[in-house]
């Protein structure tokens, strides 16, 4: 046997074996894609034959559907409210367990907990906490002479609420990442700045954040992505309406309510393609502005 005969039997051998893989992509992602992708162009409600609608549907969610602003002003409102405290609290937990010191794995297990919870039974568990009249949070304001707080009640206290389990579910990853960043420093910078007199602030701002911004970058990407795709929280904590008064009427609700209450899932395609657009635009001009300040540097 040639060795172009071995090459090819190993070849062969090898796309048979990542084809039940590939099977699996092109069933379950490749298809579902491409079909809500068809859907969009089309009026269909799950019964009746589909009619080809052209843009229509995308002409009805950017100039005729007034849900539609309240979806996007709520969602901006939930990322911004996430996407800054998970950075700045993920920046702080990663620094702090970025130190060797005795019992430190202990700390990070536990600092890590929530990367192993079910977002739906979390969210179940916080809804108990935020309750009005018996919840954690009340009770022990009221130990200290405070009236309960209607987390899940109040329209603006239900997306301060929302963005609170948001933050606790975020930080973990992000401090995985974050935390991976900052061990790859090299030591000898930290020496030769603290020689130099730099303190530990100092050394933070001046040698990890500039090194850890590809971590830092991905991490702003990863948070805006899953605070703009939220759903299972919001839906176990406010319900499938989006709060009360539409508090908590984000772009994942309005999805869900068009494809499975309204039965118009060619719409709920159409958001979820402009999304789409949406977070890729982002997602790339954020890649393009890190790799520009990169490459200056």
């Amino acid at each position: 046997m040639t060795r172009s005969d071995l090459a090819r039997r190993r070849a062969r051998a090898g796309r048979m074996f990542i084809a039940p893989n590939l099977l699996a992509v092109a069933i379950f992602l490749v298809f579902p894609l491409a079909f809500s992708l068809y859907l969009s162009f089309q009026h269909w409600d799950l019964f009746g034959p589909s009619r080809f609608a052209g843009l229509a549907n995308f002409r009805r969610l950017l100039t005729g559907d007034p849900l539609f602003v309240i979806a996007v002003r709520n969602s901006i409102v939930f990322t911004i409210g996430t996407l800054v405290p998970t950075v700045v609290i993920s920046l702080a937990v990663a620094a702090a367990l970025n130190r060797k010191i005795k019992g430190i794995g202990i700390f990070r297990t536990i600092a890590f907990l929530p990367l192993a919870v079910s977002g739906v039974v979390m969210a179940v568990v916080w809804q108990y906490i935020f309750d009005t009249n018996s919840g954690l949070f009340n009770t022990v304001l009221g130990w200290v002479g405070i009236d309960p707080v209607p987390w899940l009640v109040d329209p603006k206290w239900a997306m301060v609420s929302l963005c609170l389990v948001s933050v606790w579910k975020s930080i973990p990853f992000a401090t995985v990442v974050l935390l991976a960043a900052m061990q790859g420093v090299p030591e000898n910078l930290y020496e030769a700045a603290k020689i130099d007199g730099a303190s530990a602030l100092q050394r933070f701002f001046s040698i990890t954040l500039p090194l850890i911004r590809g971590a830092l970058s991905f991490v702003f990407v990863i948070s805006i992505i899953n605070a703009v795709q939220a759903f299972d929280q919001v839906y176990v904590l406010t319900g499938r309406h989006g709060g009360p008064e539409s508090g908590t009427y984000v772009l994942g609700i309005m999805i869900f309510q068009n494809a499975f209450a309204f039965g118009d899932v060619s719409y709920a395609s159409a958001i979820a393609w402009l999304i789409f657009v949406v977070l890729l635009v982002l997602t790339a001009a954020q890649l393009w502005f890190t790799r520009k300040d990169t490459a200056e540097q």
